[in-house]
């Protein structure tokens, strides 16, 4: 945090980072004035694809790009460098790792693998994932993603062929995440869901018949920054262990980062009074009880 300087958005996720922003303590700046960055050593940017615009010092930070939850989490040991704390920043990813790699072993030796259809709703169109990162984080939660013979992902809730065929694969579905982008996540509620999947016989839907309807919206800012694309890149375990809550219920765990639609589970509202460390002080990973 302290190597930290400037922000180019309001819109923040991290209670500390919020808090850190209303104290003065960092400088906003305009996205679209590149000049204003030459003052620091680096100016990290999520996007490469407008380099020209982009003073000499611009440093691209992708870890949206990689395959897997723990490769987008080590890229922590690619800020440890420019921040001079590279001993930490691999202490805390080997720390991450060593958790998440406890909890997929645990999560392997499940007999019983839930099927999990992680999808989304757009204009019309329900899609099924195809991020790498996400499918990965339900096997290493002992689920099972569809059949890969499933080569269609797309479907229309106006086309009745389409929606013959969206039927037949949800009944097959045991656990569904609903990942639908939405301007308003505290109004995003099941009824709005159901209307949205569009299906008049839901007698075979065992996902709603035993509540399991997932968003990974639960933790967002009171601007509606969702904190899923901020501290779940980094705490993988974190959401790790909340799929294998969702999969394999024991009613002895509280999610972090999703939220049950169908129990009427509500998005928690992150301010900066929700900042309980010390800004100045690295926060230390949550790790997750694995035996």
């Amino acid at each position: 945090m302290p190597s930290l300087k400037g922000i180019t958005s309001e819109r923040i996720a991290s209670p500390c980072l919020l808090k850190l922003y209303n104290e003065g303590q960092l400088q906003m700046l305009n996205k679209s004035e590149p000049q204003q960055f030459s003052q620091y050593t680096a100016h990290f940017i999520s996007y490469n694809s407008n380099q020209q615009t982009q003073s000499c010092n611009y440093v691209a930070f992708v870890p949206i790009g990689e395959q897997t939850p723990l490769q987008r989490a080590e890229w922590i040991k690619y800020l440890g460098v420019f921040a001079n704390v590279e001993t930490r920043a691999n202490e805390i990813y080997e720390a991450v790792k060593s958790n998440y790699m406890c909890l997929a072993n645990s999560a392997a030796s499940k007999k019983l693998k839930p099927i999990v259809a992680w999808m989304e709703f757009n204009d019309g169109v329900w899609t099924f994932t195809k991020e790498a990162y996400k499918l990965k984080y339900i096997e290493d939660a002992g689920g099972e993603n569809l059949d890969e013979s499933i080569n269609k992902i797309t479907y229309n809730i106006t086309t009745i062929e389409d929606m013959e065929q969206l039927h037949a694969i949800l009944c097959t579905v045991d656990v569904l995440i609903d990942g639908t982008l939405t301007p308003d996540p505290f109004g995003y509620n099941a009824t709005l869901f159901l209307q949205n999947l569009n299906i008049e016989d839901q007698s075979c839907l065992a996902f709603l018949s035993h509540e399991s309807v997932w968003r990974h919206d639960k933790r967002l800012s009171t601007d509606l920054a969702l904190d899923w694309f901020d501290g779940a890149v980094s705490q993988p375990q974190l959401v790790l262990a909340d799929l294998m809550e969702m999969l394999f219920p024991t009613g002895n765990y509280t999610t972090t980062y999703f939220r049950n639609l169908l129990k009427g589970e509500e998005a928690t509202s992150l301010g900066l009074e929700n900042c309980d460390r010390d800004t100045f002080t690295a926060m230390e990973p949550t790790i997750i009880t694995c035996t």
